[in-house]
């Protein structure tokens, strides 16, 4: 999927250094204070990686980003596309192939949409979450048709994607030796896929294998660190 994007990553209103200086107040809400308080508790009764105080911002800067993408905010939240050109935008991700993956992880209701409450779950383990929790989110992303394992099919795609991201000149045939090499490391069961306890044991043994298949995390620099404001991002 095309989110329009272009090769400059500044988008008005969502770069980093936009992030970097917003303040939570400046974002105002189509809410009474009441509403607010009760969406922040919400949140923040499933969220163990933010502050309630981080929580309240996030929910402002969400609604900030929706307005400034210039997405009209309704009861079922962001698009793929305006997702999309915020994980641009921010966290300067450029596959579209695993921006949709991403998208689809977030959604947990698979509405298609994003709402605040997602946004802010997806954040949580996105921004701050533990090992555990990044690597179930990897091996979601990866496995591109919901069935719970990364089979064969998936691998040489998302390996041909990737590599094509860097250079044009690979070839099927050296894609499919990469495939085989894979799973000869990783399918510790010998059944032709990769399930959720094999991608555990590999990346606990090789921690680099963790985004194996293409970066679907932002950069360590971009994370915050616990305790800090969200302004960091």
């Amino acid at each position: 999927m095309n989110y329009g994007i272009s090769d400059n990553p500044r988008h008005v209103g969502l770069e980093l250094g936009y992030l970097r200086t917003l303040q939570c107040v400046e974002a105002t809400l189509d809410m009474d204070q009441k509403t607010l308080k009760k969406l922040v508790e919400s949140i923040s009764n499933t969220v163990k990686n933010f502050k309630k105080s981080e929580v309240e911002c996030l929910v402002r800067l969400f609604h900030s980003l929706v307005e400034r993408a210039n997405v009209r905010l309704n009861n079922l939240g962001l698009d793929r596309n305006a997702f999309g050109a915020i994980l641009h935008s921010v966290f300067g991700m450029t596959d579209d192939m695993l921006m949709n993956r991403v998208f689809f992880v977030f959604d947990k209701d698979h509405n298609n949409r994003i709402n605040v409450k997602e946004c802010v779950k997806g954040l949580s383990v996105f921004l701050r979450g533990t090992f555990e929790e990044k690597l179930k989110f990897c091996f979601e992303v990866y496995y591109l048709n919901g069935d719970g394992y990364i089979c064969r099919e998936e691998i040489f795609d998302m390996l041909k994607n990737s590599l094509h991201q860097q250079s044009s000149e690979e070839n099927d045939e050296g894609i499919k030796e990469l495939v085989d090499i894979t799973l000869k490391k990783m399918d510790y069961d010998n059944d032709g896929k990769i399930s959720f306890a094999d991608f555990e044991k590999a990346v606990r043994e090789e921690r680099l294998l963790l985004e194996v298949f293409g970066p679907c995390l932002p950069e360590a620099k971009l994370c915050c660190p616990r305790h800090k404001s969200v302004n960091c991002l």
